[in-house]
């Protein structure tokens, strides 16, 4: 077989992997807790991404998912790190304040 035809298939797989999208790499999402509301949240949660939250408030507050799926609880000034582990839309709560709520909207892992 020539070099020439060998070099061929190298070249398409070659050319497939400069096309195909990488996989994105989990990132950290904040969402802070203060003045009886939860903050902004991300609508591009991922499986495997971080959410990490923040409570500016002097009071405790949790955010706990209506499914049980997660349920954390900060102190005042605390911040507390969640990993994403399903897909899915979580509405939740604060179990200690029940005017402040929320949904998490987590797409599949690319």
């Amino acid at each position: 077989m020539s070099p020439r035809r060998l070099a061929q298939p190298m070249i398409a797989a070659l050319a497939l992997l400069a096309v195909s999208p990488a996989c994105a790499d989990p990132k950290e999402v904040t969402i802070v807790m203060g003045n009886m509301t939860y903050g902004k949240i991300a609508g591009d949660i991922k499986v495997g991404d971080t959410i990490v939250w923040v409570n500016r408030d002097t009071v405790i507050h949790s955010a706990t998912a209506r499914d049980h799926s997660f349920d954390i609880r900060a102190n005042p000034n605390q911040t507390v790190k969640m990993t994403v582990s399903k897909a899915g839309t979580f509405p939740f709560t604060c179990i200690y304040h029940s005017m402040m709520r929320g949904t998490l909207t987590v797409g599949a892992a690319q």
